[in-house]
């Protein structure tokens, strides 16, 4: 248990109720922990391991890469094969205006940037989000996030900073000529994997083309094929302005991006230029990851498969203590109906071989987000985990 204390005492701690699991190794749809056991994951390091853990294809291209060379010049100044080869094929992979990518080292990052490129764009200052949301923890992402809580002790934030409610279209009255961008996640992560009414986004893409603002979309989570689309706008009939990804598009390395077209991405080039600089964004290391990651996704077939394992997740997790289940694909939100009691059932399914956590802001939800390579016989095998736990308790 050495590594246990020394990670109590020498890594900082973001709660008072960390688990400490030891891992040894993980691999496919498991976990395999120091005590000599293994455990089905059905988190996927919180919706990053799309391929599931160490996916052959990105290991080998990670490598190959290592073999030629790591860091050689900061993001913007030197062609290299991974990273344009990346940019490109999500070009290819998604409809105009949507052309080019910013890569950067993590999504919150990207959300940083995202905002920048709004404001400089339209020469505007407001932003609008969502209540509720949830984009990240520096500052600026978390200027924009939509909870109180989480906030209140790190303020002052970015100013301008306007909340309207989410799925409320008497709200999108709010979004004016004063506004620089508008801001959602496509599906609200933090709160419950909630899902846009019919409808909704369509009018909220309209709202923000008459009033010139710019439409960001937050695909952090939803995006790289976890609704079986390969990112959620897609099942809404509209294309954002700017489209934020990170989290699954590593295949388990960390990186973040955010894409535009060519004309509106331009703005941070000049006046000042500079716009946005980081040293570590577009790693050819982590861009050999994620072009790997996406390429695969892309060919594979595993998003023609996702919505037939979310029906099957939704046909066996059936229970009296089942409220309801939210979300969409292999995005899903189980509630158990207090925070107290979701976070006993996930321990009690640790103990018994299987991986479930928690949403942040709605800790009554239990959080099932298993990578796309799950089998039916590992939703099979999990879910009865689960409820075995329930029946006990």
């Amino acid at each position: 248990m050495e590594m246990q204390k020394d990670f109590f005492i020498y890594q900082a701690q973001t709660t008072k109720f960390a688990a400490g699991f030891e891992v040894e190794k993980a691999e496919g749809s498991y976990i395999f922990g120091t005590d000599g056991r293994k455990y089905l994951d059905f988190v996927a390091g919180v919706s990053a391991n799309t391929l599931g853990h160490s996916h052959p294809k990105v290991v080998q291209a990670i490598k190959e890469q290592a073999d030629r060379y790591l860091h050689v010049m900061v993001y913007g100044e030197y062609a290299q094969e991974k990273p344009v080869a990346l940019c490109r094929l999500l070009a290819e992979a998604t409809p105009p205006p949507l052309e080019v990518t910013y890569l950067v080292n993590s999504g919150a990052e990207a959300i940083d940037g995202s905002l920048k490129l709004a404001k400089r764009y339209t020469g505007r200052e407001e932003i609008v989000s969502f209540k509720n949301s949830y984009h990240g923890n520096t500052h600026g992402a978390l200027s924009v996030s939509g909870n109180e809580t989480h906030k209140r002790e790190f303020r002052p934030l970015l100013p301008m900073v306007n909340f309207i409610e989410f799925n409320n279209e008497n709200d999108l009255d709010k979004i004016t000529d004063k506004t620089a961008g508008v801001i959602m996640e496509t599906i609200q992560g933090a709160a419950g994997f909630l899902v846009p009414d019919d409808g909704y986004v369509k009018k909220l893409k309209k709202r923000c083309e008459d009033m010139g603002a710019l439409l960001i979309l937050d695909e952090i989570q939803p995006g790289f094929g976890r609704t079986g689309k390969l990112f959620s706008f897609e099942h809404f009939e509209i294309v954002p302005d700017i489209l934020v990804m990170g989290k699954g598009m590593g295949g388990g390395v960390p990186v973040g991006a955010f894409m535009s077209s060519k004309k509106i991405m331009e703005a941070l080039s000049h006046s000042p230029k500079l716009g946005h600089i980081t040293t570590f964004g577009g790693n050819p290391l982590i861009a050999a990851a994620s072009h790997a990651t996406l390429k695969e996704v892309l060919e594979s077939g595993l998003m023609d498969q996702v919505e037939e394992k979310e029906n099957l997740f939704r046909e066996l997790l059936v229970h009296p203590k089942i409220r309801n289940i939210n979300g969409k694909g292999l995005m899903l939100a189980v509630n158990l109906g207090s925070p107290e009691y979701t976070l006993d059932v996930a321990g009690q399914c640790m103990e018994k071989g299987l991986v479930v956590f928690w949403q942040l802001y709605r800790n009554e939800y239990l959080r099932i987000s298993p990578p796309l390579t799950i089998s039916k016989y590992e939703i099979r095998q999990g879910c009865q985990i689960i409820l075995d736990v329930l029946n006990k308790n």
